[in-house]
């Protein structure tokens, strides 16, 4: 195995480490649902997963499985952290108890490396992305999931824009905190990875957030912290209707079609 991916792994195993199995947050303790580009995630995820079977890509623990759990008839999340697949399953059984199995018997969670996926070709209509290509080499990752995607598949998915200046400078002092891994903080999804999704699949979308409303992150747990968001947010839906800033959006949500 590659050092760059033994690494990834022994990140998110030490995250994992320090983790109880916490439904809806990410490894920071965030959750990601509080964002518009999540939600817009969701939206647009949601009917096109509906009685699907889905690839929860790169699942890490699982924070988004849940809900793809309760439209798709079918999830397979896949993770090369261990400890991090152990969350996910530790947060299945607890939403087994209060939703009732029925729900989560459709997930299993499998111990796979997403550049080297074990599935036939054409094993599913929609591979869901949380956020998983800083982690991977972009181009082993897209050739895989077109693999695996039926004809007229779908990828959903939400990543990190890399060209806003004020979280790259965050990116390099997280790098050397120890807060993101070298690989990671460098493979941070940029236009040269978008135009080469763009050329892979039939049709593209793409919605940019969080051109102002990024200062807000830091302050969402304080009293009136989300107001603050949302007002951003709102500022930043008039700013990203011009072409030019786009490009600086922190994240990125894209529906791309096989």
């Amino acid at each position: 195995m590659e050092d760059r991916k033994k690494a990834e792994i022994e990140y998110y195993d030490t995250q994992a480490s320090r983790q109880s199995a916490e439904g809806g947050k990410d490894f920071e303790g965030f959750s990601p649902s509080i964002l518009g580009s999540y939600k817009c995630l969701y939206e647009l995820a949601a009917p096109l997963c509906e009685g699907k079977k889905v690839l929860d890509y790169g699942c890490g623990n699982g924070v988004h499985s849940g809900f793809l759990a309760e439209h798709a008839a079918e999830v397979v999340g896949i993770d090369l952290s261990e400890a991090s697949l152990k969350i996910a399953e530790e947060l299945s059984h607890k939403r087994d108890d209060r939703q009732g199995s029925e729900t989560m018997q459709r997930v299993k969670f499998v111990k796979m490396d997403c550049e080297a996926l074990e599935f036939p070709n054409n094993s599913f209509d929609v591979v869901f992305d949380g956020g998983t290509f800083s982690s991977l080499d972009f181009q082993k990752a897209i050739t895989e999931i077109t693999r695996v995607l039926r004809p007229g598949g779908i990828l959903v998915g939400i990543e990190t824009f890399g060209h806003n200046p004020f979280a790259n400078a965050k990116r390099v002092l997280n790098r050397l905190g120890g807060k993101r891994t070298a690989w990671a903080a460098s493979h941070i999804v940029t236009q040269k990875e978008l135009a080469l999704l763009k050329q892979q699949f039939e049709g593209c979308e793409v919605f940019y957030f969080h051109l102002v409303s990024l200062f807000a992150f830091p302050f969402v747990n304080l009293p009136g912290g989300r107001f603050v968001l949302r007002f951003l947010e709102g500022v930043d839906r008039v700013l990203l209707h011009f072409v030019f800033l786009q490009k600086y959006a922190f994240k990125i949500v894209f529906v791309c079609r096989k």
